[in-house]
């Protein structure tokens, strides 16, 4: 079990309900595309909170997709990945050891060109055509996303839409593969604006763009929060310097996500509406 980080002195359980433990494949948990899911759910619901945060109290909220929003049943965007890295480089897609959760598209595509030894000033006169490979063959094969909302998602969603706060997506996907995503959901019209990788590869950077969007909107002294599934979105939203609300409903758990030291910690989107 991971320290509890010293930051998080409120800790409760809410309204416990039994869940089921399920079981992911090794191929599901390695890329992150095709349904991954955590393999050591909780039998009960948990909400840590630093002291003195409000997590109501954002002018606008920028959500991270992929284990945050949904989780994917489908392999439609792992497969975008081999038809681009195929099609441009003439190679065969390897993600064995290359980190994939909390990664950016482009992130995952450097990290494995690298290992496949492809130079980069090679790569990166080929970024922009991959990229537009992948994004196309997404589009291309919308019809079979199957994307499965996480936990309470669409009424948080509902709930804070309805109190006038601003909603953003800030995704490590590029901006045709997540919007692609949330419009086989049904979420697309909540969210105002979004940050992608693409021209942007660090998820600092997406980060930091999503709240200069949102500031932009709301202004200057606009109170921005995450929420996000991995540690990357924890990080990235300290860096950026404002306040990230940890969801475990991707494949880490929520001892894992407080090492981390987050602003509050639940184990789905269904805690934050009854606190």
């Amino acid at each position: 079990m991971s320290p509890r980080p010293s930051g998080i002195i409120a800790d409760q359980r809410i309204n416990g309900t039994e869940g089921k433990r399920e079981q992911a494949s090794t191929q599901q948990l390695k890329t992150g595309w095709a349904g991954a899911e955590r393999t050591d759910r909780l039998s009960s619901c948990v909400s840590h909170v630093r002291s003195g945060f409000d997590w109501t109290a954002a002018d606008a909220y920028l959500f991270d997709i992929d284990g945050t929003l949904l989780n994917s049943r489908d392999a439609v965007h792992y497969h975008a990945f081999h038809r681009a890295v195929e099609q441009v480089f003439g190679l065969e897609l390897r993600l064995d050891g290359i980190p994939v959760h909390g990664n950016t598209d482009v992130g995952i595509l450097e990290a494995y060109l690298q290992t496949a030894g492809v130079p980069e000033s090679h790569w990166r006169a080929q970024l922009p055509k991959v990229l537009d490979v992948m994004s196309s063959e997404v589009e291309r094969n919308a019809d079979d996303l199957r994307p499965e909302l996480c936990p309470a998602v669409l009424e948080l969603i509902q709930r804070l839409r309805a109190e006038g706060k601003l909603l953003g997506v800030a995704s490590g996907n590029l901006e045709r593969v997540g919007w692609a995503k949330l419009r086989a959901c049904g979420l697309r019209d909540y969210f105002s604006f979004g940050a992608f990788s693409g021209r942007l590869e660090k998820r600092d950077d997406v980060i930091a763009h999503g709240v200069e969007q949102a500031r932009a909107i709301r202004g200057s002294g606009a109170k921005v929060y995450i929420v996000g599934d991995t540690p990357a979105d924890i990080r990235s939203a300290h860096a950026n310097g404002i306040a990230a609300i940890a969801v475990a409903t991707g494949i880490y758990g929520i001892d894992e996500l407080l090492s981390h030291a987050p602003d509050m910690c639940v184990s789905c989107c269904a805690d934050l509406l009854t606190t």
